[in-house]
């Protein structure tokens, strides 16, 4: 059985492991609400796959392509409108198909 992608499971040690970043990073990353991972008990943070996916990615426009955090964000935001705007014309070609 697959796991949710979204389904919190990794602690910050290991987050910051498998994403090549500091944990302070990490936690810089979740102050400013480039990432949000679940907390467990107002405590520890959790992180998901997807939420290694996105810091990954924000790691790549950071370290590789010299993107500052502010235009991660934008980027980041602009990236998620695109993915809606997708989602939102699929469905309206499917609703269209012909029966």
């Amino acid at each position: 059985m697959l796991r949710d992608q979204d389904e919190p499971v990794y602690m910050i040690s290991i987050a910051a492991q498998l994403t090549g970043l500091h944990p302070q990073t990490v936690r810089l990353y979740e102050r400013i609400g480039l990432v949000q991972p679940r907390r467990i008990s107002n405590k520890n943070r959790l992180y998901s796959d997807s939420d290694i996916l996105r810091l990954q990615q924000i790691r790549r426009f950071t370290q590789e392509m010299g993107v500052n955090l502010a235009g991660v964000e934008i980027i980041l935001e602009l990236l998620k409108r695109i993915e809606k705007l997708q989602d939102d014309l699929e469905e309206m070609r499917a609703g269209q198909a012909p029966p």
